[in-house]
């Protein structure tokens, strides 16, 4: 037979078996089974209020005395009457006019301004025509048309009105400013006006002023009667 180990003989309840971790093992379940500490929680601070953060800022202003401020009805403001411009400069107070209402701008100084007349008659009815010496009569506006529907409306204009005695009219044609390069259609009102037919009935034509449509525009001044075509 095969000898058999001591603690094999020896039961588990008999005094006589030793074994020291046994009590340890105990040990180590009841404090496991024990609730641990609770982590420490954190302090939630307060925050301050409206009031606080408003006293806080206002620490150090000291108010107005009561006699350094009005209550009431709002104060009304009132300015002394004077010119509307007072520059010492003359050219600056030109321009400041010229801006601000369009005083002093002159469309026969510009290098868009046109004039020119009929055969054997002086500049200056095309000067007295710009200036507005002649009462206009009848107006013609081409803008949005193409040359050869313009075309067509001045000559039935400039016809009819030459016929029934007007002596001043007024061809609206634009500056051309939408058009790519030229004023397409202010430059043929001036060819038109330059065939021999029409200056032989026209007396002279010039840009229009600025409530007329400035640039944009010329008057054209008759004849009575065409000239001959020996005098031409």
């Amino acid at each position: 037979m095969q000898k058999k180990k001591i603690q094999d003989i020896i039961s588990e309840e008999s005094p006589l078996r030793h074994n020291p971790f046994d009590r340890l093992k105990a040990l180590q379940k009841q404090k496991a089974a024990l609730p641990g500490p609770k982590p420490p929680q954190k302090k939630i601070e307060a925050q301050p209020s409206e009031e606080q953060i408003f006293s806080e800022a206002m620490q150090g202003v000291r108010p107005l005395a009561q006699d350094r401020f009005v209550c009431g009805s709002p104060v009304r403001l009132t300015f002394r009457e004077g010119t509307a411009y007072k520059l010492e400069n003359d050219e600056l107070s030109r321009l400041a006019k010229l801006v601000d209402c369009g005083e002093g701008f002159v469309v026969s100084d510009t290098p868009e301004y046109m004039e020119g007349t009929g055969y054997h008659v002086s500049r200056e009815f095309a000067r007295r025509l710009h200036e507005g010496d002649f009462a206009i009569a009848a107006h013609l506006d081409l803008h949005g048309m193409n040359v050869e529907t313009a075309g067509k409306e001045f000559e039935s204009f400039m016809k009819a009105s030459y016929l029934s005695g007007k002596r001043a009219v007024l061809v609206i044609h634009g500056r051309g400013l939408s058009s790519p390069g030229e004023a397409i259609l202010k430059n043929k009102v001036r060819q038109w006006l330059g065939l021999s037919y029409w200056r032989k009935r026209v007396l002279a034509y010039a840009s229009a002023q600025s409530h007329d449509g400035g640039a944009g525009a010329t008057y054209v001044l008759f004849r009575e009667r065409p000239v001959s075509k020996k005098s031409a």
